[in-house]
Order: C-alpha cells, then structure tokens, then sequence
C-alpha cells in the first residue's frame, strides 16, 4: 500500500534562496531528505496565473523558466531537468472534472516550481508537474480545488504550493530588516487560522483589513496556500517551519500530514 504523502506550503521567497546557505534552503533541503519517497510532484505555483482554467503542464521533459530579472549568473545557469508527468496530468484533470484543465506545452518549471524542487529534490529524478493560479476563481474556489487534489496523496503524489504568505514587492524595500506590525500581525493570524482548519479566516477578508491587504497585495503568492490546506484530511497533523519574517515578506512553510516529519 503507498504510503500517504503530506501536503506542503512552502514560502519561496527570492530566487536567491536557491544559491544561498540561509536557514530557508536548508529547513526544505532537511525536509526532501526525511520525506517518503513521492512518485510524482504536483506543484502550485504562485508564478504561473490563468484565467478560465487552471493549466497543467504537458510534455516529457518542460522547460525550466528563469522569470526574474537582475539576479547572478548563477541563478540563469540552473536547470532542473525533471520529467514532466502525462500520467499525474490525466489525473488532476480527472479529479477537477472536465473543462477545469487545460494541458499546456507552451509552460515548464518556474521558480516558483524548481525553486522549492531542487533544494529538497536536487537530483531532479522526480516526475513533476506544475499547475496554474485560475484567477477567475475565488478564494474559497481555489481551496475546493485543493480538497479535490487530495486523493492524490494517498496515490504516492506531493502537492507542493509554492508562495509566499505575506508577499509585497512594493513595500519590501523600505521594510527590509524590519518587522512591521500588519505583517507580523497577518502572518500570525494565518498561522492561527492554518493550525486550527479555519477556512473562513483564510479565505475571507474585510475591505478595511489593513494588514490582509498590505500581506496579500496582488494574492497570487498567498493562493498556494490554499491548495494544502484544502487537501487536508482527517487525522493529519499541522507543523510550520521557516517561520521568518523580514520586512513584507515572509518564508513561512507549512507541512499538513505527518508533524514529525519536520525536524526530523
């Protein structure tokens, strides 16, 4: 019998996390190694944004996209040839139901995808695919999408959503090295809200919300967050880990399933 995977949140940050002996890469690197042995990787990617479908990459072997600008040459020389997976893309297709999903050729592996991947799985042996962010879908849609994909846990699959819970671009230059209060305060709160399954604190915020509004910013890299705790199921067991903060952006990861396997 397969064993059952956990779901994964996993704060990405910058692409800089991937070449830099920070306590982030290493808390994801310790994670591959204690993880059971996936088939597949399904990944949710805060860098890939849809409307009217969600798209799943298609084809053998996707590209590995470098979609960040102004960063060494280090970082653009990284490839992570993992092999896509027809057979996980059939799946997801099946479990959203007809008209949810598009197989897209035309996308590959994104930071958002190889930048989380290669850490934990840095020998790219793993068959992966990653999927979009429909956009014309709710908040509360998204995280449906996410209980949908759940039996794919018990399927030998991890579903990784790659983001960032307080991610504002336009506020982190003048925030870095602080701790604002609405970013401490957000991130807490959804700390709260995933610990103890609180759909409604996650997927329902007031117009007046200062903090959500600041954290959430343009909502594409909170979005993720929604796919694993939808996947939750009864039973599992919440644990987070690279819980920084610096400025408008925080690394906070979560793992749904098996707590002891952070720090293991």
């Amino acid at each position: 019998m397969t064993q059952r995977l956990p779901a994964l949140f996993l704060g990405h940050g910058s692409p800089m996390t991937v070449i830099s002996d920070v306590p982030e890469r290493r808390g994801m690197e310790a994670l591959g190694r204690a993880l059971p042995r996936s088939q597949a990787i399904l990944v949710i990617s805060a860098h890939w944004e849809t409307h009217g479908a969600s798209h799943v990459t298609e084809g053998a072997h996707p590209r590995t996209i470098h979609d960040f600008r102004g960063f060494p040459d280090e970082l653009y020389a990284i490839q992570y040839p993992a092999p896509g997976s027809p057979e996980l893309a059939s799946r997801v297709e099946e479990l959203l139901g007809t008209g949810r999903v598009l197989r897209d050729d035309s996308w590959g592996f994104d930071h958002g995808a190889w930048g989380v991947a290669r850490p934990m799985f840095p020998d790219a042996h793993i068959p992966m695919v990653e999927m979009s962010l429909d956009r014309n879908l709710t908040m509360a849609q998204h995280l449906a999408l996410g209980a949908a994909l759940a039996p794919l846990r018990d399927e030998g699959v991890l579903i990784v959503g790659s983001g960032n819970v307080v991610h504002n671009l336009a506020l982190y230059g003048q925030s870095r090295g602080t701790r604002p209060i609405w970013a401490d305060e957000f991130r807490t709160r959804i700390n709260r809200a995933v610990t103890e399954n609180d759909h409604a604190a996650l997927t329902l915020f007031a117009q007046d919300d200062d903090a959500a509004r600041k954290a959430i910013n343009s909502a594409e890299h909170y979005l993720p967050l929604l796919y694993a705790v939808g996947a939750r199921l009864p039973g599992d067991e919440v644990a987070l880990f690279n819980d920084t903060l610096d400025g408008a952006l925080s690394m906070t990861s979560v793992l749904i399933g098996d707590a002891g396997l952070v720090g293991a």
